[in-house]
């Protein structure tokens, strides 16, 4: 059964772009903005496509420790999104931290 994904990539300045864009290529992927793609895979492995896909990834890109990969797809079971890092990791604050207006509350509130 094919599923559709999006992998959201950020492979800083030296990255394996070329390698990258090659599986890309390879797998028909659509261009959806800086970094995103959009693709459709039949995965072997129903419950961890996650896991497949970045084997195969591992298989053709040298990724380096700071490289970013983010995969969305669609839960077979619940029918929900999930999104999960394939590489690197949140970063501690979003580059669009500050720029808003909200202002902090004076209490946190723990249950809601």
């Amino acid at each position: 059964m094919e599923k559709t994904f999006w992998l959201s990539f950020d492979l800083g300045l030296r990255g394996d772009y070329n390698h990258l864009y090659a599986w890309l290529d390879n797998h028909q992927a659509k261009e959806r903005g800086n970094g995103l793609a959009l693709f459709r895979l039949s995965c072997t492995n129903h419950t961890a496509p996650d896991e497949e896909i970045l084997a195969d990834l591992e298989a053709t890109v040298s990724f380096s420790p700071k490289d970013r990969l983010y995969l969305i797809w669609s839960d077979t079971q619940t029918g929900k999104l999930k999104g999960k890092f394939l590489k690197g990791s949140r970063r501690p604050a979003a580059a669009w931290e500050g720029y808003g207006s909200l202002v902090e509350a004076d209490t946190d509130v723990l249950d809601e």
